[in-house]
């Protein structure tokens, strides 16, 4: 089985040991596999993720039976919105125990049938190839997703002359020109066009057909959320996100636009606020939809347009293309700079200003910087006020779920040790996750930290003022002393309680060669940029 992995040139996998795969544990010791040792499967599961989403290769991840499989679901959950390719690999009891309730026993086709792509458990040694293969191919085909391989143990010291498969290729579906024909139609007569991006599968050179054709059609471009790294922020092009907190403006473009040319998205509940933005199912819009799945094609909305295409064969596809573009000019210049007007947060009350600190680290970070987060109010910062320029990328949890941030910046240290990673987290948000500054002390891959501790769960904290105001229940926290904690762990470490002292704090983490956490007391009181405790 790992000769198969080293065939699909797997060279990084993450996983929490188990006896379980015992077997595969023996065989990576002698491969050209690299296993990191995480802390807690939920972890190693989201660096898997995390390693999908950036490398566009399938995260490898493995993890033992049972309770094992159970911590790893939320990354599996996580792959799944994300369109992410990754494969779990979970042991499993022998086949001959198999319907007994044994130790550890859970049917794994019951459990993750409707969060992954294909659940398959091998039960016969010579098809270990093929599984391994069709694995990669279901993980990385039409609309990526995550795979479960169940291994029972049996099946792990089984004999067999079986060769591993060759690498997988991978056919990305292209438009037919037909299609392209009409799309550039619809686009010719448009008003108010928009474009919206996002989703997995997306490559380098993907990413620089779309900037060619919206930029050559002065075309307004909006991320989906948590794609902000899908177009450069500094194009004129790009107009911000339709993401939580969706700014005013691009709430208006999306009811406005008279023409939605929609790439690689599933249209969410998040790009569309709960589906009241394009009406179910035909839009008052008029709709260009493309996505390599045929199967979100009409899933949700009967559009002008369904086009059957990949995001890196259709924008190669419109790449040079020439719109009569004078019609919109105003239009995505009234969109651009309402975006950019957004990108700079109101003063903050208290000793430590978040707006000030975002304007320091923009200045700070190369282009190419990796930025992660989890959930909680505090992702707003780097999610609406921070610009990702052509070569930065964005690991984020389109699912929302805490305690993404910290295992995808390890992942993205290990993928590209030479770039700078920085994982955005709350105080609650860490704690999901906190242990992994192991995995890192140990995988010698330490990225910047930033902990905005507020003391709370400050979204719930939110949600709560909203809708029961003056009772607070369940959102306090007590936190530890984190700079003690990630010392214990080998960071770098430091307090920041003040404004004037974040530049020469982030200096100093940007030069530390273990890496660095740095806890910045935030006040309490403002629950996000824009929302102060009791202001209401």
């Amino acid at each position: 089985m790992v000769d198969c992995l080293e065939a699909q040139e797997v060279t990084t996998c993450f996983g929490v040991p188990g006896e379980s795969y015992l077997e595969v544990l023996d065989a990576l010791r002698d491969s050209s596999i690299r296993y990191v040792s995480c802390r807690q499967e939920g972890g190693a599961a989201y660096a898997a993720e995390a390693w999908g989403k950036l490398t566009g290769e399938p995260g490898i991840c493995f993890v033992t039976r049972g309770p094992g499989a159970a911590n790893a679901s939320i990354g599996v959950h996580a792959a799944r919105q994300a369109s992410t390719p990754m494969i779990l690999f979970v042991g499993q009891v022998g086949t001959g125990h198999r319907g007994r309730e044994a130790f550890q026993e859970i049917d794994y086709r019951s459990v993750f049938r409707d969060i992954a792509k294909w659940v398959v458990e091998i039960d016969d040694a010579d098809r270990i190839p093929e599984t391994i293969a069709r694995a990669f191919v279901t993980a990385c085909s039409g609309r990526p997703g995550p795979v479960l391989v169940a291994l029972p143990e049996n099946m792990l010291t089984a004999t067999t002359a079986a060769s591993p498969a060759p690498r997988v290729r991978i056919s990305e579906p292209a438009p037919s020109p037909a299609a392209v024909d009409e799309s550039l139609a619809i686009l010719r007569g448009a008003e108010r066009p928009l474009v919206l991006v996002g989703g997995g599968g997306w490559s380098d050179a993907g990413s620089a057909a779309l900037i060619d054709f919206v930029e050559r059609n002065d075309l307004p471009t909006a991320s989906v959320f948590r794609f902000h790294d899908r177009l450069d922020n500094g194009s004129p092009s790009y107009v911000g996100d339709a993401g939580i907190g969706m700014l005013p403006h691009i709430r208006r473009a999306i009811l406005d636009a008279d023409v939605i040319l929609a790439l690689g998205i599933r249209f969410g509940e998040i790009a569309t606020e709960a589906w009241s933005l394009l009406d179910v199912p035909v839009p008052a819009q008029t709709v260009i939809h493309a996505h390599p799945s045929d199967r979100e094609l009409g899933k949700l909305y009967q559009v002008a347009l369904p086009v059957h295409a990949g995001p890196n064969a259709m924008a190669a596809a419109l790449s040079g293309q020439v719109l009569d573009h004078g019609r919109w000019a105003s239009w995505r210049a009234e969109l651009r700079s309402s975006y950019e007007v957004s990108l700079v947060a109101p003063p903050q009350p208290g000793d430590l200003d978040m707006a000030e600190v975002m304007r320091v680290l923009q200045a700070a970070v190369p282009d190419d910087v990796i930025i992660t987060n989890g959930a909680g109010n505090f992702s707003i910062w780097p999610n609406k006020f921070f610009s990702f320029a052509a070569a930065a990328r964005l690991l984020a949890p389109q699912s929302g779920s805490m305690g993404y941030g910290l295992p995808a910046a390890i992942a993205a240290k290990i993928a590209h040790p030479d770039r700078t990673v920085v994982c955005f987290a709350g105080d609650g948000d860490i704690q999901m996750n906190i242990q992994e500054l192991g995995t890192a002390l140990q995988a010698g891959a330490q990225p910047i930290v930033l902990v905005l501790n507020n003391e709370m769960y400050g979204t719930i904290r939110m949600h709560q003022e909203r809708q029961h105001p003056g009772r607070v229940s369940g959102t306090d926290i007590v936190n530890p002393d984190f700079v003690a904690l990630a010392e214990a762990y080998g960071f770098h470490a430091e307090r920041v309680s003040r404004t004037d002292q974040f530049a020469a704090a982030f200096d100093r983490a940007t030069s530390s060669p273990t890496g660095a956490l740095l806890e910045l007391v935030v006040p309490r009181r403002m629950l996000t940029p824009t929302h102060e405790l009791g202001s209401d």
